[in-house]
């Protein structure tokens, strides 16, 4: 799996509304991707614990956070937006896959000014330990009740992407369990495995793409934080990667070739401002005694479309958090004529049809990541222009 670099995460993103849902695992997943869009650097320590902060890396708080009032209660409510002149990410915390907030939250997207083409989507660890025992039923009725309205509130082409939830310790102490349900975090280890077959059966049944974070991140409990549920920054640079990666395939885009070489993923770019508390997190195997240190190949990624034969086939690291080397120049596929890579490529559209397949015309193909169809040759104006980073937004305006 190539490591993509910023450059080339906007070149991929590209007039692009991505819209991530889910809890603090999905939050950091918004968070890496703003850093990653602007800069080859990870997220440090403190920006992964903070949470509601007002703006993060030039983004902007629109609801809830720091605009209300902070708590660890189910009603809790944080909606997170970075928008640049071609790339838009909103993000919105959720603590149930399905709710009448939730309802509300699609409503806004199907009648926005600009509608999605990713929509990036998991709740489970909420769902398992705040609405009772009996999630086996809740949880499947509530699972159903989302897929089929994200596939009538969004348009065909919207890229529906669910990710399972990824594992967790025997000792759990995460800030979603209250002091009473501390006995719950014994059972929410083995519950989340069920769940996630759950999730992961019902969205294929759906026409939902599937980024089964379980397995990837299954020997990965040195990257763990102490608590048990959430992961450090080098693990989500990898997750990532893995998301990118697969987006890249279901929108028939080839990735970069390079050889994996370098430290700067386990290490950190050498000129990154460091962060005050930003020593290495100690890890945290306690009672996961199958998770060991990854020491061989990533899990080639699954993919629930057709399989495609890429015109150039994507490298496999051979070590998850082993970079690209950042000297290795990669030639971009034969032509009449070769060009360098151009950050200011055309805008990547693809078409998909409501049976979850894509229509792709291939054109020109410019630097490493080779972009597919077209549909709007000329570049135009910015389609998400700049928001002023100290507006709230207007509906919470009005809940203040």
């Amino acid at each position: 799996m190539a490591h993509l670099r910023a450059c080339e995460v906007r070149q991929l993103l590209h007039n692009k509304f991505v819209v991530i849902m889910g809890d603090s695992v999905q939050r950091a997943v918004y968070k890496d991707l703003v850093i990653l869009l602007q800069r080859d650097c990870l997220l440090s320590p403190s920006q992964l614990r903070t949470k509601g902060e007002l703006t993060f890396e030039g983004d902007v708080l629109l609801e809830g956070g720091r605009w209300g009032r902070m708590h660890n209660g189910t009603h809790y409510r944080e909606v997170r937006q970075y928008r640049a002149g071609h790339h838009l990410l909103r993000f919105y915390f959720l603590t149930r896959v399905f709710s009448p907030y939730v309802v509300d939250v699609l409503d806004e997207l199907r009648g926005g000014l600009h509608a999605p083409d990713v929509v990036v989507a998991n709740s489970c660890l909420w769902d398992l330990s705040r609405y009772g025992r009996d999630f086996r039923s809740a949880y499947r009725r509530d699972l159903e009740s989302l897929f089929g309205l994200l596939r009538r509130a969004l348009p065909a082409r919207c890229l529906l992407l669910w990710n399972t939830a990824m594992p967790v310790a025997e000792v759990v102490s995460g800030g979603f369990l209250l002091p009473e349900q501390q006995a719950q975090g014994a059972h929410l280890r083995r519950d989340v495995v069920e769940a996630n077959f759950y999730s992961a059966a019902e969205a294929d049944r759906h026409g939902l793409d599937v980024l089964d974070l379980h397995f990837h991140f299954r020997r990965a409990g040195q990257h763990r934080l102490r608590d048990g549920v959430h992961w450090d920054q080098r693990a989500h640079r990898h997750l990532s990667q893995l998301l990118l990666a697969h987006v890249a395939d279901a929108w028939g885009v080839d990735l970069p070739c390079r050889a994996p070489v370098g430290r700067w993923i386990r290490d950190g770019p050498a000129s990154a401002s460091a962060d005050p508390e930003g020593e290495r997190q100690p890890s945290d195997s306690r009672g996961d005694t199958s998770q060991q240190a990854w020491s061989r190949p990533p899990p080639r990624l699954m993919s629930v479309l057709a399989p495609r034969q890429p015109s150039t086939p994507i490298a496999h690291a051979p070590h998850p958090f082993s970079p690209y080397d950042q000297s290795t120049r990669v030639s971009s596929h034969p032509s009449s004529q070769p060009r360098q890579l151009n950050r200011d490529l055309p805008t990547l559209q693809v078409e998909r049809t409501r049976e979850g397949s894509s229509r792709i015309s291939v054109l020109e193909r410019l630097g490493p990541v080779h972009r597919v169809s077209s549909r709007h040759q000329s570049r135009g104006h910015p389609p998400y222009p700049l928001q002023h980073p100290g507006r709230p937004h207007g509906r919470q305006r009005r809940d203040t």
